[in-house]
């Protein structure tokens, strides 16, 4: 395989795994990294059975040792692979592995649960605590904010929009605290963290309470901040600076019984954008379900405007809709 570059063979890859699949692991790339495969699939006419094989045991090997190190670390899984594979394919492999590894602080907390971790952080400053969700998915940093006292959700989302770069020594320390079984694994030079769009990634994935309580402090103690952070968020009643084409789309995946459960006590401008959308008999079936609906929690309510949200967020990242943030941007059809 020494005659494909890496990104040859993650575009091979792809190639042999199909689109349908293929396309569910784009939506979790990087727009550069999206770009270079993009050019190297283009440039590929026809892959190889050889290559197509090649590649595909290359790709099942690194995911079985990836595995053995998340059970039992890089010693274990090195041992295995070399009873499976020979020294040197295992050695290969490896070295490949804790390349990458290497640059990945907070390991074992990005697999721990986000309950467990609470409890490993309870009385951590709030600078440690929002250092700490930068290096977790946005799903569980969402989780661990959720769980975190009232009083102290708006500081600490605030110190991860104002994060900038963290020293490796700060890191290595606090590995040391969470993380006993782990040590070398921080990065050699300074890791770039926080930021704007990390608060976004959490707070659109929280629930409507804690993001209504970092909100309504933030606007308080920072308006600048949290303007900024409105700027980069998609909120339900956000449906409105849609195109007409992209909330067609997103009334597809949605059925109607969750979309009257959304609408209760929406402004009268979301309402007509929604029923602008559809035709005069599905506008009219959809009133009838609200009306005969009759009261509901607003819990309820808010519940149903976030999944409806999760679904909006989920066709922009595959490419189906476009959302133009900060009016900056031209879209063309």
């Amino acid at each position: 395989m020494a005659e494909l570059s890496g990104a040859q063979k993650a575009a091979v890859l792809l190639i042999a795994l199909g689109p349908e699949k293929s396309a569910k692991i784009i939506r979790h790339l990087g727009q550069a990294e999206i770009e270079q495969l993009t050019l190297e699939m283009s440039n590929i006419r026809k892959v190889s059975e050889k290559h197509r094989e090649l590649v595909l045991d290359e790709f099942y090997n690194m995911c079985i040792a990836n595995d053995y190190i998340a059970k039992g670390g890089i010693e274990y899984a090195r041992e295995v692979l070399e009873r499976a594979l020979g020294e040197q394919r295992a050695f290969e492999i490896i070295s490949k592995l804790s390349a990458s590894l290497k640059m990945r602080p907070f390991d074992l907390v990005r697999r721990s649960d986000p309950k467990q971790l609470l409890s490993f952080i309870h009385g951590e400053h709030p600078q440690t605590i929002a250092l700490i969700m930068t290096h977790l998915p946005a799903e569980k940093a969402a989780i661990l904010l959720g769980s975190l006292e009232p009083e102290m959700q708006a500081d600490v989302a605030k110190r991860v929009a104002l994060m900038g770069r963290t020293s490796p020594e700060v890191l290595k320390e606090i590995e040391k605290v969470l993380e006993h079984k782990i040590s070398n694994l921080a990065p050699t030079d300074y890791s770039s963290t926080g930021g704007i769009q990390s608060v976004v990634d959490m707070l659109n994935r929280t629930d409507p309470g804690t993001l209504k309580n970092v909100m309504d402090v933030l606007d308080v103690e920072d308006p600048d901040l949290a303007e900024q952070i409105k700027r980069q968020m998609f909120v339900f009643t956000d449906i409105v600076l849609l195109d007409d084409r992209a909330v067609q789309l997103i009334l597809r995946e949605v059925e109607n019984k969750e979309l009257a459960l959304a609408l209760k006590g929406a402004d009268q401008v979301v309402m007509d954008k929604i029923f602008k959308n559809m035709s005069a008999r599905a506008s009219q079936m959809l009133k009838e379900d609200m009306e005969f609906m009759g009261p509901v929690k607003l819990r309820e309510v808010e519940e149903a405007q976030q999944r409806i949200v999760k679904v909006i967020r989920r066709l922009e990242e595959a490419g189906a809709i476009v959302i133009s943030r900060g009016g900056s941007d031209e879209i063309i059809y």
